[in-house]
């Protein structure tokens, strides 16, 4: 074989390797990014104790922040499916910096949802492009990419209650501005990524050219149409755990607020580890059957858990969140085999209505919640999960 050829089947076998070294670079600048963006609803109970927000106030923050971080992802996600651009990670990383330094030290109300929103939009321009490197890297290993990439996203996302526990409730809010020093370290880290991706363009560019859509328009139309349902039911769950957990026990069991938050890790690191798992097994039995059981699964637990004492609570939360999350690896890599050559949009796609889904159901419950108590739209809420019957009416995707 001639020196060429076999620096061409080098690259080709370096191409459909799975790259762990980008994986790991990505899941880390993920678990910083969301990391510091969990630390908006970490800091709540500071937040509504020091200038008397109302449970309406705290749900209109967490829409402001996620309808900046959803309204611009899809459109972010169809841009750079056009045209890659290797500098948007850092810059997406430097709008979460400015928000969060303005949250350090805001002291009305308007300034805490513009520094929301300055978060929002910063994690707008990192999700879909991260997503699309960790398809990249994944080496054909869709699902378990995708959940080495959001298992860093959501181990940030439990980390941020227990640092805002130890950190930022005992020393003020403006202990937040220490963040900082994560948000250069990711640019840092994304720099580097940025320069690796600019490397696969080409090549990426080349590979999508050749795939086309597995259904037909109509069909494709009447699947998104369930994937779309399913994830309203998954978020707007989740939203009501990860905004307004630490007040259900607070109230129901006389916590203190520290006590809560990290109680609330708990859940989080199961969400953590359910999304973790949820790819790989999507890869190996398929990712319709992961997607009808982490929802539809989660189902009997939540019904039961309004209905136990602390330790049955923490238990049972565990569960719920360690299934429930184990689907949205399976649904986006599902969504994006259904729609190939169109990573970036289909993230964008997902991602942004994650975020949009759950900020407007965290408004919603917010609203019930000063008008019903928190204690009672919980077990409202229990039954939500059951919509994950719908999972059955998804096709399989023939590779």
């Amino acid at each position: 074989m001639s020196t060429a050829a076999t620096v061409r089947a080098a690259v080709s076998d370096a191409a459909q390797r799975t790259q762990y070294r980008v994986l790991a670079a990505i899941s880390c600048a993920h678990f910083l990014n969301d990391m510091m963006q969990s630390l908006i609803l970490a800091l709540y109970p500071l937040l509504k104790g020091t200038y008397h927000l109302s449970f309406t106030q705290l749900g209109l923050l967490t829409l402001t922040y996620q309808l900046a971080a959803s309204i611009l992802q899809p459109l972010v996600g169809q841009f750079t499916d056009r045209r890659p651009q290797q500098h948007a990670l850092v810059l997406g990383m430097g709008f979460t910096l400015s928000g969060l330094l303005l949250l350090s030290q805001a002291n009305t109300f308007p300034l805490l949802l513009l520094a929301a929103a300055l978060v929002g939009t910063g994690s707008s321009i990192f999700h879909p492009e991260a997503s699309r490197i960790a398809r990249l890297a994944s080496g054909g290993q869709h699902g378990l990419a995708q959940s080495l990439f959001q298992v860093g996203g959501n181990a940030g996302s439990a980390c941020g209650p227990l640092l805002a526990a130890l950190i930022v409730i005992p020393l003020g809010q403006a202990s937040l501005a220490w963040f900082s020093v994560a948000a250069l370290v990711a640019m840092g880290v994304l720099r580097w990524i940025s320069q690796w991706f600019a490397n696969q363009q080409p090549r990426s560019s080349h590979k999508s050219s050749h795939h086309s859509a597995p259904f037909s328009r109509p069909k494709t139309m009447w699947v998104m149409a369930v994937l779309l349902t399913l994830l309203m039911t998954k978020f707007v769950y989740m939203a009501s755990f990860q905004s307004y957990y630490t007040f259900y026990l607070i109230e129901r069991f006389a916590l203190a607020p520290q006590q809560a938050q990290l109680l609330l890790f708990v859940f989080l690191f199961a969400v953590a580890l359910g999304t973790l798992l949820g790819g790989p097994i999507g890869d190996r039995i398929g990712r319709k059957a992961v997607i009808w059981f982490s929802i539809l699964g989660a189902a009997p637990f939540a019904m039961l858990l309004p209905y136990v004492g602390l330790m049955g609570t923490v238990a049972l939360s565990f569960i719920v969140g360690l299934i429930m999350s184990s689907a949205f690896s399976a649904m986006l890599v599902y969504a994006q085999d259904l729609l190939p050559g169109k990573v970036g949009t289909v993230a964008g796609l997902f991602f942004g209505l994650a975020f949009g889904i759950a900020g407007l159901g965290a408004a919603l419950v917010g609203r019930m919640t000063d008008h019903y108590g928190i204690v009672n739209v919980y077990q409202v809420l229990a039954y939500l999960p059951l919509l994950g019957i719908v999972a059955g009416l998804l096709p399989k995707i023939k590779h």
